[in-house]
């Protein structure tokens, strides 16, 4: 998977037993990618069998939240 061009990206996920397990997976490496917080990753469901990993860059953190 590549990232360069955009922020998210869509999944259709054929197999319900792996779904978790794609979206864990997608989530890590987005954050890896993107060298953010995994909380600052959405994972949406998008349609049937879809899903829509996006980064939230706008996400406060912790320190934001306590000024």
């Amino acid at each position: 998977m590549t990232f360069e061009t955009t922020d998210s990206v869509t999944l259709k996920i054929w197999d319900r037993s792996a779904i978790d397990h794609t979206l864990d997976t997608v989530v890590q490496d987005l954050s890896a990618r993107a060298n953010a917080p995994k909380h600052s990753i959405a994972v949406t469901c998008s349609g049937p069998n879809t899903f829509t990993v996006s980064l939230n860059r706008s996400t406060p953190t912790f320190e934001d939240v306590t000024r």
